[in-house]
């Protein structure tokens, strides 16, 4: 159950985020924005200028009162780290507390550099990186956020399985990780990590019901139900790229067979090109993202074998969209991740007519399919709200702290009574 705690540091987080949206802002438009009462909010930003992650910035003229006092985001005060673990890449953004990118860094993982070791030397040196690229003190490091592919344990800050690496399974990522940086170290995955970058900036920003749809090597869905993030009792929701498309079809690494993620990730739209075309110039049999790259090309250049891939990847990713628009009747779903960057219009054109064959009606006609707008890299910029929300959630136990080790003040003696004067 949600503690006085959870919910306080929950409160302060929602109230940061919309700072962050909409600085400079009042008092009063956090209010009506957040639905807190105009009391908490006053207490929640007093708490946030406290720790110096806001500003006050003067002050509005407000119709027949008194003129409103501003409150922004105080930019410089700490940086945020996100790390993007993938399966073929780790990439790495410091932001500023406005979420604005400093810095950025990427390593290619090659096959055989996936064991754990060398996956935590690779975000160990990316880290450093981007630390030094924008010169920020050690001390400005409020924490790391770190997204892994897969089943993780976000308390325990263990991985327990990625489908596509054979050899990890409860793997104590940020335990390791700790061995080699010495910022605080916050764990989700990227399906939870898109979704918040889409909640914050992108298409799913002001709607309560999306689905952030994460097409990469793995596949899966970041869900936002009721304005906030869906993580499941185990926080293992999302695993949409495991549901069954084609019974008795392709194996997938999770063992089953049929997948959704078989036939829409890199990995599936490779092996379909190969079926097709196996001495096709497409075909980059080693590298996902040349295969991805040099489709985009070929359907732009109108290349009949690029163009036949792209339809038929829309045709299955389509089919499984239908599935949760009509399960979860959102208001929008996003295609995100780099497979869906790289493909872009086209590849959104063709859903929109797949999901159009297979949803019904009634809440296909309240859902938007887009791309993300998110410029950078969505899983990195959410990887780095899990670092803030990490630091209130901090800072809130230190407060709590040290209000039980403050003695409670000794009452003061009772006046005396005059002997003349009536009793209270």
């Amino acid at each position: 159950m949600r503690t006085s705690r959870d919910i306080r540091t929950a409160n302060r987080y929602g109230v940061l985020r919309q700072i962050i949206a909409s600085s400079p802002t009042s008092r009063q438009e956090l209010a009506a924005a957040t639905g807190l009462s105009l009391a908490t909010v006053a207490t929640l930003v007093g708490e946030l200028l406290d720790l110096g992650m806001i500003t006050e910035v003067g002050f509005e003229d407000s119709a027949g009162g008194r003129p409103r006092g501003l409150v922004a985001v105080n930019a410089s005060g700490g940086a945020l780290i996100g790390v993007d673990i993938a399966e073929t890449y780790v990439h790495v953004e410091l932001f500023d507390l406005a979420l604005n990118v400093l810095a950025r860094t990427e390593d290619d993982v090659r096959p055989g550099e996936s064991r754990p070791e060398r996956l935590v030397g690779k975000v160990a040196a990316a880290v450093g990186s981007v630390v030094a690229q924008a010169g920020v003190e050690a001390a400005r490091v409020l924490g790391v956020g770190v997204s892994m592919p897969g089943q993780v344990d976000r308390a325990t800050g263990v991985s327990e399985y990625a489908p596509n690496w054979d050899h990890w399974r409860d793997v104590p990522l940020l335990g390791l990780l700790a061995e080699h940086i010495a910022y605080p170290l916050h764990l989700d995955n990227p399906l939870r990590a898109c979704a918040v970058a889409e909640l914050w900036f992108g298409a799913a920003r002001g709607r309560s019901d999306a689905v952030v749809v994460n097409l990469g090597t793995g596949v899966g869905a970041g869900l936002v139900l009721g304005g906030g993030v869906h993580r499941g009792v185990s926080n293992s929701a999302g695993e949409w790229g495991h549901t069954t498309l084609v019974l008795d079809g392709r194996p997938c690494h999770c063992g089953n067979h049929g997948c959704v993620e078989t036939y829409v990730g890199a990995p599936g739209i490779m092996r379909h090109l190969r079926e097709l075309s196996p001495d096709s110039a497409l075909l980059h049999p080693e590298d996902q993202t040349a295969t991805v790259d040099a489709l985009a090309r070929g359907v732009a250049a109108g290349d009949p074998l690029a163009v036949r891939v792209l339809r038929d990847t829309a045709r299955y990713l389509g089919a499984g969209i239908a599935d949760l628009v009509n399960l979860l009747n959102p208001e929008v779903v996003v295609l995100s991740s780099w497979v869906a960057a790289t493909l872009g219009e086209p590849l959104l054109a063709e859903v929109r007519e797949a999901v159009a064959r297979h949803a019904l009606r009634r809440p296909l006609a309240a859902t938007e399919i887009v791309l993300s707008p998110i410029p950078t890299d969505p899983v990195c910029l959410g990887a780095a709200t899990f670092a803030l929300e990490g630091t209130l959630q901090s800072a809130g136990q230190r407060g709590a702290a040290a209000t039980r080790r403050t003695p409670a003040p000794a009452p003061a003696p009772a006046p005396a009574r005059s002997r003349t004067a009536p009793p209270a």
